[in-house]
């Protein structure tokens, strides 16, 4: 594991920070896509590798607003931008570069050339503050940021209070030393730093962090491995597709579906900066896009603003992020035609490990290890159980946790394999079952009670348009079920609906699995990258129990 290929940087500063050689996970190549050359650089792969293969002029990029940029466009603009991070701004290899945008041509250009540059990327949400974006800066110690020049007053902010030393350039502007226009006097002509394939390539600060950030680190070769496993295994994209994806970059899934995949299969992403349920359902009909990948969250909410025909004309989807319901999977095949491909992955393993596609699905499974991984559950001692009894989902692959300096790198890493914090069952098939997060089982009167199980009957009352469950303490059962509902008519929110709603649960699941408490409320919070955030709600009956 320490066993590492020279390195190209002279900035040393990621490997100093990995974890000790004991604490890492197994690491397993066990294909023959996933043998790489001791030397090896993820952007040249992703984007000079495509433009020779599939043409220069093919479209790479789309927005919205009618922006395209060909490979051979995004090719020479994520030339020019390292030739700006290593001629103007001094770039060493091994370097740190924050870059802070919504989702736009941009964005990728400058990711793709800090790659190239050998620097190590550090994608952060626009929508982060000063506050959370300060514990990303004091972790990780970049020397440059990219920012998108509507979202660099945080960033300035930092550079004044704790990084005096970072050097901020925009994006997108108009002023004289904007990327964008520092990019035109440069010849778009560079030679991509000669990697070593187990040399950093990206810091991913783990969505829903909170206090000290934990920063996975993924080498060149991690990027590649998401693609030649669940990319072209599960996904399958084709050079005709075009793709889109709601999670933001900064979310690995979003990297992976609108950049990693999307360039090396040759096809085009549609790069939307924001799009709510609804308008993505109409930007995919009006731009006769044939992938999409969205939360489940975003599915559900289209189908009940009526946009069912507005998907008609995907070819595939895919749902990550949160749990898929199977009524929910039903409901999409019913109203579209579409097998939803469901998987499961994590920031700490860079994308999905877990998925199935086509006649492979089996309704209500996330599905089996994608190849290249293999997965067990675990009791909480650490032990593999046998099929059909519920515990912790491990997993091995090519890729694996590491955190940057982190103690809590102890608690992913088990015997070698990458717990993440879900609950699962397995069958004697292979299949992997869904049953909650770890730390979102419920336990009431002895009764375990998965908060994903109740949610999914919750949102399937016509009223409720989302709803999230916890567990509130009490003193007779030990916690309860409470539910925090989101009506489609607000005003609706009275005491007889909710005793309409117990009941309408009680109708559906064993009655102990009811919210016995259902509070109505405007939304429910969620982080930037659009996943609920259930602990902030489980502060708020913790803190009311305790009062």
């Amino acid at each position: 594991m320490t066993d590492f290929s020279p390195s190209s940087y002279d900035d040393t500063f990621a490997r100093d920070n990995l974890p000790p050689a004991d604490q890492w996970p197994v690491l397993e190549f066990t294909t023959d896509a996933l043998q790489y050359p001791e030397r090896v650089n993820a952007a040249v792969e992703i984007i000079d590798v495509p433009t020779q293969t599939f043409g220069p002029d093919r479209p790479a990029l789309r927005t919205p607003e009618g922006t395209v940029w060909t490979y051979g466009e995004l090719l020479q603009r994520a030339n020019q931008v390292a030739q700006v991070l290593t001629e103007d701004l001094g770039l060493v290899p091994g370097n740190r570069v924050l870059l802070r945008s919504p989702n736009n041509p941009w964005t990728i250009a400058a990711w793709l050339g800090v790659l190239k540059a050998g620097g190590i990327v550090v994608t952060t949400m626009a929508a982060l503050r000063a506050r959370e974006l300060g514990a990303i800066v004091t972790k990780t110690r970049p020397a440059v940021a990219l920012v998108d020049h509507r979202f660099l007053e945080d960033v300035l902010t930092l550079k004044e209070t704790v990084a005096p030393e970072l050097r901020v350039v925009s994006y997108g502007g108009a002023a004289a030393d904007d990327l964008s226009q520092r990019v035109l006097a440069k010849s778009g002509v560079f030679t991509a730093v000669d990697t070593a394939g187990d040399d950093v390539a990206l810091f991913g600060p783990t969505s829903g962090t909170t206090g000290v950030p934990k920063v996975t680190i993924h080498f060149h070769r991690d990027i590649l491995s998401i693609d030649n496993t669940f990319g072209r295994q599960t996904l399958q994209l084709r050079p005709s597709d075009l793709v889109a994806c709601t999670a933001p970059f900064a979310f690995t899934f979003g990297l992976g579906i609108l950049v990693v995949f999307t360039l090396r299969a040759g096809a085009c992403a549609l790069v939307t900066e924001t799009a709510a349920p609804a308008e993505l359902a109409d930007l995919v009909a009006e731009h006769g896009v044939t992938v999409l990948a969205t939360a489940p969250t975003a599915y559900n909410q289209m189908l009940k603003a009526g946009k069912s025909d507005q998907l008609s004309g995907l070819r595939s989807a895919v749902s990550a992020g949160e749990h898929l319901p199977q009524s929910l999977w039903q409901e999409i095949r019913d109203r579209v035609g579409l097998k939803v491909i469901d998987g499961i992955g994590a920031t700490e393993m860079l994308h999905i490990f877990i998925s199935a596609a086509g006649d492979d699905i089996r309704p209500g499974a996330t599905g089996r290890p994608v190849p290249g991984y293999r997965a067990t559950i675990l009791d909480f001692d650490g032990n593999e159980v046998d099929p059909g009894v519920e515990g912790q989902l491990a997993v091995i692959g090519p890729v694996g946790c590491r955190y940057l300096d982190d103690e809590r790198q102890r608690n992913y890493v088990v015997n070698g394999w990458n717990v993440t914090g879900d609950t699962f069952v397995s069958d004697r098939d292979g299949y992997f079952w869904y049953r909650a997060r770890t730390d979102d089982m419920i336990i009431s009167s002895g009764y375990n009670i998965g908060a994903p199980e109740v949610e999914a009957v919750l949102e399937s009352h016509p009223d409720v348009l989302e709803a999230a469950v916890v567990a509130k303490p009490d003193p007779d059962r030990g916690a309860i079920v409470c539910a925090f509902v989101v009506l489609r008519d607000a005003t609706a929110g009275t005491d007889v609906k909710g005793q309409e709603i117990q009941h309408y649960v009680k109708g559906q699941l064993a009655p102990y699995k009811y919210p016995r408490e259902v509070r109505f409320t405007a939304s429910l919070p969620r982080n930037p990258s659009g996943k609920l955030q259930h602990y902030r709600l489980r502060e708020i009956v913790k803190s009311e129990a305790e009062a």
